[in-house]
């Protein structure tokens, strides 16, 4: 993995090394202050354009584009809410979407499938381990964001996300987010509301370089990318990973996040 991973910097080979366990106590803090941590760089810049060329035919011949309206909740209606409340208004998401299935032995898969990487963000995360999933369209995701084209505010539905930026558009493409909007115990529905329509001045923007590595906990922080502006489309890989080995998605979430079942 030397070949695409700063692993000089980033020892994720070493587990337990003094250097792997001084990277993990700084990923922690992170995480407890920020709600994310970031490694700048863990894809070697030189390994990059590779990386993006291994995914450039497929987004422009076989990817799914997905278009949809959603609220922050992705559900269609929330029991406890009257349909008009601010928190469920609508915004509109598009991608293109390309699976693990249509990716090869392209970087990305590489990274997911080394065992040391899944050990190393059990480590940072309080884990005892994590699984990759079995999954074969959802394991790995890669998503590209054109011109005008932004994921707009959401919740995740998993505890943590993992994602590796290939490549950042021109202009715009900025990741914003409210950290802990919401909790376990308090959905906080009013100020979600006011977030929507902006006016929650606790939001932040953050602006991440190609080959950056970004762990965030976004069950309760909303976050969103905003639309993309040039010709430069930016380019993301999603990993996914579970407490418990075997993970697959249901035939009805394959169809509705990537348009195919299998």
């Amino acid at each position: 993995m030397d070949d695409i991973l700063d692993l000089h910097r980033y020892p994720l080979d070493h587990p337990g090394s003094p250097d792997w366990q001084a990277l993990v106590a700084r990923c922690k803090a992170d995480l407890a202050v920020n709600g994310m941590f970031n490694l700048e760089g863990l894809l070697r810049p030189e390994a990059l354009p590779g990386a993006v060329a291994e995914l450039q035919p497929v987004f422009e011949t076989d990817a799914f584009t997905h278009t949809r309206r959603h609220n922050i909740y992705f559900r269609k209606s929330i029991p406890e809410l009257p349909a008009d409340h601010p928190a469920l208004r609508e915004v509109e998401t598009t991608n293109r979407t390309v699976c693990a299935d249509q990716m090869g032995a392209a970087a990305v898969i590489r990274l997911y499938e080394w065992a040391p990487f899944a050990s190393f963000l059990a480590a940072t995360l309080d884990k005892d381990r994590l699984h990759v999933m079995d999954d074969p369209l959802a394991r790995v995701n890669a998503m590209s964001y054109a011109q005008g084209q932004g994921l707009n505010w959401h919740f995740d539905r998993s505890e943590f996300t993992t994602t590796l930026l290939l490549q950042a558009p021109k202009a715009g493409g900025a990741f914003e987010y409210r950290t802990d909007l919401r909790s376990d115990t308090d959905p906080n529905y009013d100020g979600v509301g006011r977030m929507l329509r902006g006016e929650d001045r606790q939001v932040r923007s953050l602006t991440l370089a190609p080959g950056t590595l970004n762990v965030f906990r976004g069950k309760n922080t909303a976050h969103r990318v905003t639309p993309v502006e040039g010709t430069r489309t930016r380019m993301i890989a999603v990993f996914s990973f579970y407490e418990r080995p075997g993970v697959l998605f249901s035939e009805e979430e394959r169809i509705g996040f990537y348009g195919r079942a299998a």
